[in-house]
C-alpha cells in the first residue's frame, strides 16, 4: 500500500513515526530522484553520493516544509540545487571552464555502461550536456520528468513565460546539435 505525500507529511509529524515516515518517502522518491541528478552530472558514483546529501537535507528540513508546493517540487528544487552546485564546485576546484566541464560529462557519456541506448541516444545526451545549465534543467525538467511548467515554475522561481522561452531555446540548440554534428 503506497501513502499519499499528505499522509507520509502525516506520519512524519508524529515524533514516533519520523523514521518510518521517513523511509516511506525515500522508497516513494529515491530513484525518481537519483536520475534527476543523474542526468544533470551523468556519473553514478556522483549522483549517488549527491543523492545521499538531497536526503540529509531532506531529512534535516522536512519538519519545516509548509506544504506552499507540493512535495515532490520541493525534493526536486533540492536536487537541482544539490547537482548545480556540485557542477559550479566542480568547475572552481579544478579550475575549468564550462566547455572543458561539459567534455568530461560527454566522454562519461560515451563509455557509461548504464547507456545501453545506441548512437543517436549517446548524441542527444551529448546535445544535452552541451545547454547552459539553465537550459539543460529546463529540458530535462519537461522532456524527461514531464513536469508542467506551473511546477517548474515553482522548483525554479521563474516565470513560466521564460520557462517556455529556456524550453524553445534548448530545443532549438539541441535539433541544431544533432543536425550539424556527426
Amino acid at each position: 500500500m503506497s501513502l499519499s505525500d499528505e499522509e507520509i507529511l502525516a506520519r512524519f509529524k508524529e515524533k514516533d513515526g519520523q523514521n518510518y515516515a521517513f523511509n516511506l518517502l525515500v522508497r516513494k522518491y529515491q530513484q525518481k530522484l537519483y536520475w534527476v541528478i543523474r542526468r544533470l552530472v551523468v556519473d553514478h558514483d556522483d549522483a549517488n553520493d549527491l543523492i545521499q546529501n538531497v536526503w540529509v537535507k531532506v531529512w534535516q528540513n522536512l519538519d519545516s516544509f509548509k506544504a506552499e508546493s507540493q512535495l515532490y517540487t520541493w525534493l526536486y528544487r533540492i536536487c537541482a540545487n544539490e547537482a548545480l552546485t556540485f557542477l559550479n564546485k566542480k568547475k572552481k576546484r579544478f579550475f575549468l571552464n564550462l566547455e572543458d566541464v561539459d567534455a568530461e560529462l560527454s566522454e562519461k557519456v560515451e563509455h557509461d555502461p548504464a547507456m545501453t541506448g545506441d548512437q543517436i541516444e549517446i548524441k542527444l545526451q551529448k546535445a544535452i550536456i552541451s545547454l547552459p545549465e539553465k537550459q539543460r534543467l529546463v529540458f530535462q525538467m519537461r522532456y524527461y520528468d514531464e513536469m508542467p511548467y506551473e511546477e517548474m515554475s515553482h522548483v525554479l522561481n521563474t516565470s513560466v513565460g521564460a520557462l517556455k522561452a529556456s524550453y524553445h531555446h534548448a530545443a532549438k540548440k539541441i535539433e541544431v546539435f544533432l543536425t550539424t554534428r556527426d
